[in-house]
């Protein structure tokens, strides 16, 4: 009897511990649960919806300044897979998840993925810029003196654009760094020059060759000038051409601190793909040189005057 009931009791006891068992499974589901569907929720948000993005520098003045944290609207520009295997530099093959509907317009406020500088066919590194939308594809862009012009007709500068207007580089005097290379543009006087759109034709030959072939390798072409017989021929992988079409979109892309943003004037013509979205508004925003260590003084920095405010 005695052995039974010891028996029993030991029965009782695995009963009971394995109730507490399924009890403590229970509630970690209970939180897991919630916690999952939250950060499926703000990964789709992210993703397709809206994303934050910190402003580093002075490119955009007085427009964003350094310190403001803004939302950027996604809703309408293409998606892609992610290009790098989380956490890594690893690129891996992108996919369009959803493809772009959103029109664009002159004077949006854009994020987009950097193409790269003036000789760059890819970007040595993966950064997103912020600037004003100026020529939309197949839009003809000037600047004249530091006024700029589209299609003809003078752009309608925002009030908060900053032109300093003490020096301006005369017209013709080139600027090695200007893109397009070869140009005898400088950032003062600049163009006229065309926004390039998916089936513009042009016609090539060796005195126009440097101001496009950048454009050409960047959409994924050999480009060699051939010496021979008959004189220079150009090839693009290896056939011989006297003309290109483009297969992409493009836009024109400026920073409302002129006379210090580095834009298309200097790296040139941005694809509509590499679009992340429209700038929305400014969520948050403080001094970006107070060091996070000196709590006080950050938050005596905050600039309440600008958080809320919205994106033009």
């Amino acid at each position: 009897m005695t052995f039974k009931m010891g028996v029993n009791n030991f029965a009782d006891e695995q009963e009971l511990n394995l109730d507490d068992s399924q009890g403590e499974e229970v509630k970690t589901r209970g939180w897991l649960r919630p916690l999952l569907i939250a950060l499926i929720v703000s990964i789709f948000v992210k993703t397709f919806i809206f994303d934050a993005f910190r402003i580093p520098s002075g490119s955009m003045e007085d427009t964003l300044v350094p310190g403001d944290f803004i939302i950027v609207s996604k809703i309408g520009f293409q998606i892609k897979s992610p290009k790098y295997l989380p956490f890594t530099n690893i690129e891996i093959p992108q996919v369009t998840l959803l493809p772009a509907f959103s029109k664009l317009n002159r004077g949006d406020v854009i994020v987009f993925k950097f193409p790269g500088e003036q000789d760059e066919v890819k970007s040595s590194e993966n950064v997103n810029y912020i600037k004003r939308l100026i020529g939309l594809p197949g839009d003809i862009v000037q600047i004249k003196d530091k006024v700029v012009f589209v299609n003809g007709e003078k752009f309608k500068e925002p009030p908060t654009v900053k032109v300093n207007y003490q020096y301006i580089t005369p017209k013709g005097l080139a600027n090695p760094y200007i893109f397009p290379e070869g140009s005898d543009f400088n950032e003062d006087n600049y163009g006229p020059i065309i926004v390039p759109y998916k089936g513009m034709e042009i016609e090539l030959n060796t005195r126009n060759l440097k101001q496009w072939e950048i454009m050409i390798k960047r959409e994924g072409h050999e480009v060699e000038v051939r010496n021979e017989f008959e004189g220079e021929k150009i090839l693009i992988d290896g056939k011989e051409t006297k003309k290109y079409i483009f297969e992409k979109d493009y836009v024109f892309v400026m920073g409302d601190n002129r006379n210090n943003s580095l834009d298309s004037r200097f790296w040139g013509f941005v694809p509509v793909e590499n679009i992340i979205g429209r700038a929305s508004f400014i969520y948050w925003s403080w001094d970006s040189n107070i060091p996070l260590l000196n709590l006080p003084a950050k938050i005596k920095s905050i600039r309440w005057e600008r958080i809320g405010k919205r994106i033009r």
